[in-house]
């Protein structure tokens, strides 16, 4: 039998949680209720996505702040929570985290790096992320040039209709964290 008839038809998060995934990796996100698998980052995503924890990392250790950068978290949409769990690259929370928590509750930051292999998916998970009431920036980070996509919750909680795009010369600020940072610092060691 192959691997992907071990794969359930649908699913709770409940049950995914419990999943023993085929493959026996946990690459894998709950979309709408259907398991789907995950590629390996190819080199230059994961630079990106070390540099960028680094960076946050630093910053947070800096400010004394009391939050954790998260390395591919698993986060829970509001909307139809019951049949969704996503995986972003990284997640800054400020809340306390349990030595047995699966999913992070309430993520403040969400950030992507985006490959052009997975624009689709990548924005299907960007817009996923507006739902979750904690969540007020989501930064996706190109791989294929340098350039950056940032939402920011307005003060009436809503999300704008189009992302502030980031170029080369930029900075890349997320204020709910107090982080500034030259978009260029965050392609400084990709290759």
């Amino acid at each position: 039998m192959s691997a992907t008839s071990r794969i359930p038809a649908a699913m709770t998060v409940a049950e995914f949680l419990a999943w023993n995934a085929p493959d026996g990796s946990e690459r894998w996100e709950l979309v709408e209720g259907q398991p789907r698998a995950m590629a390996p980052s190819s080199p230059r995503h994961g630079a990106i996505a070390a540099q960028v924890a680094r960076l946050l990392g630093n910053h947070l250790v800096a400010s004394q702040l009391e939050c954790t950068v998260i390395i591919e978290p698993g986060v829970q949409p509001r909307v139809r929570a019951d049949i969704n769990v996503r995986i972003p690259d990284l997640g800054v929370t400020c809340a306390p985290i349990g030595p047995d928590d699966r999913l992070l509750r309430e993520p403040l930051v969400l950030i992507e790096i985006l490959s052009p292999s997975n624009t689709t998916e990548t924005w299907g998970n960007v817009w996923s992320y507006t739902t979750i009431p904690s969540v007020q920036e989501i930064l996706v980070v190109h791989v294929a040039e340098e350039r950056a996509d940032l939402l920011t919750r307005q003060s009436d909680g809503i999300w704008p209709e189009n992302p502030v795009r980031l170029a080369p010369g930029d900075e890349v600020v997320l204020a709910s964290i107090g982080f500034t940072a030259p978009l260029s610092a965050i392609y400084a060691r990709a290759p």
